[in-house]
């Protein structure tokens, strides 16, 4: 059953790209498998980035690059990834409602996913549906992210190409992210930019970006002015990524890059599996017999790992 499903994935078949997808997010039975027999036919699609602050407009963004895309006959998967609901544990924002028009393409998958409490706006298993997109046929893959601020910076090690997209009143956002965003994003957009306060901020964003260029850097991090809602700059934001992608390429960085990414993975899957397997239900309850004991500070926390371990 699991072969004929990824047979069908392998396809294309949006039905069965579904079905894997839930199986991954809810952990169902044979999800491993699934995404073990869909391995090796992953790799060919190229991972855009998509984040920044909340009502920057990074779904119109999304929306007009999928369209830019689908146009030019790339094939297509998004993943919105949203805050989880309290209530459901399910996606809050709905992304899919803003994108409906191009899920009716045959050569677009859209997917939104939620959080679950990961840490950095990114799903726990966004990797894993990029796998299962990848191995349909996707072309490009756009991971479009909550936008948490410093936490974000998790993205740039999903993606192949990250864009951190601002709005001319985000110019403080600027101060925030000098720790953080600043050194993940490979394009900066500055959408909105019919609003007062764009060039300022664009002359800010490119001197920053100019003093934190390294010393063996050979390539500019470029700034896009945009008027998403109108679908201006959304041509050359394209051809900025398609060049950032032939630059990794041509460099040898591309490889590197993906090598970093599968480190990351590899090192998640391993720190899940230790962690699962650790807590038993023996030691989860010596661990509630003994909390009372730690709070009082008859016990403390180090030597109780110690011997728990």
């Amino acid at each position: 059953m699991l072969k004929e499903l990824a047979e069908k994935i392998i396809k294309g078949n949006k039905s069965a790209i579904a079905k894997g997808i839930s199986m991954v997010e809810n952990e169902f039975n044979g999800y491993s498998e699934l995404l073990k027999l869909l391995y090796s036919h992953t790799g060919h699609a190229y991972l855009i980035g998509i984040t920044g602050p909340p009502g920057a407009g990074k779904s119109t963004i999304t929306n007009n690059l999928i369209r830019l895309l689908v146009k030019k006959g790339y094939k297509v998967g998004v993943i919105a990834v949203d805050p989880t609901s309290p209530f459901t544990g399910g996606a809050l924002l709905g992304d899919r409602i803003r994108m409906q028009e191009k899920e009716l393409d045959e050569n677009v998958f859209i997917r939104s996913m939620a959080t679950r409490g990961s840490l950095g706006g990114l799903s726990a298993k966004c990797k894993q549906t990029s796998e299962i997109l990848d191995a349909s046929g996707k072309d490009f893959i756009l991971i479009e992210t909550v936008g948490v601020g410093q936490s974000e910076l998790d993205i740039a090690q999903t993606a192949d190409t990250t864009v951190v997209v601002l709005v001319p009143e985000s110019g403080d956002a600027v101060q925030t992210m000098k720790a953080g965003l600043m050194e993940i994003g490979d394009i900066f957009v500055i959408n909105k930019s019919d609003r007062e306060g764009s060039d300022a901020l664009g002359v800010a964003l490119r001197t920053m970006l100019h003093l934190k260029m390294k010393s063996d850097s050979d390539r500019e991090t470029p700034v896009v002015k945009m008027i998403a809602l109108r679908d201006q700059g959304t041509d050359e934001l394209l051809d900025f990524i398609l060049r950032h992608r032939d630059y990794l390429i041509s460099k040898g960085k591309l490889e590197v890059k993906r090598k970093e990414h599968l480190i990351k993975q590899i090192n998640e899957l391993v720190t899940s599996r230790l962690e699962n397997n650790f807590w038993t239900d023996d030691r989860k309850n010596i661990l509630r017999k003994n909390i009372d004991r730690i709070v009082q500070r008859e016990l403390n926390p180090y030597d109780f790992a110690e011997s728990l371990l």
